[in-house]
């Protein structure tokens, strides 16, 4: 089995964090951790923040959190743009 990569977004409630939704990767390693890098949001967890990025690495189906980074609600709209877009750009690459 192979590895994947994913970006989970979670927002916090009153009994802790619920996942949004997920960005799937794909299984480029370098590609992954340069998209989570260029994220924008802090990476030590503030606690106002509502939001939580996770950066997963799925090995023979069992996830790996590599990295946490919290971010506001326009971090968020930010770093879904350029997630959708280096992702965009990366399949539109390949099928070249």
């Amino acid at each position: 089995m192979e590895t994947v990569f994913c970006i989970s977004i979670n927002i916090r409630s009153g009994t802790g964090y619920e996942l949004l939704g997920k960005f799937m990767l794909g299984c480029n390693r370098q590609f992954a951790i340069a998209v989570f890098k260029q994220l924008k949001g802090n990476v030590s967890i503030i606690n106002d923040e509502p939001i939580q990025l996770d950066f997963i690495e799925s090995r023979n189906g069992l996830p790996v959190h590599l990295e946490v980074m919290s971010c506001s609600l326009n971090q968020l709209a930010e770093n879904t743009r350029l997630i959708t877009k280096e992702k965009f750009m990366l399949l539109n690459m390949e099928s070249r």
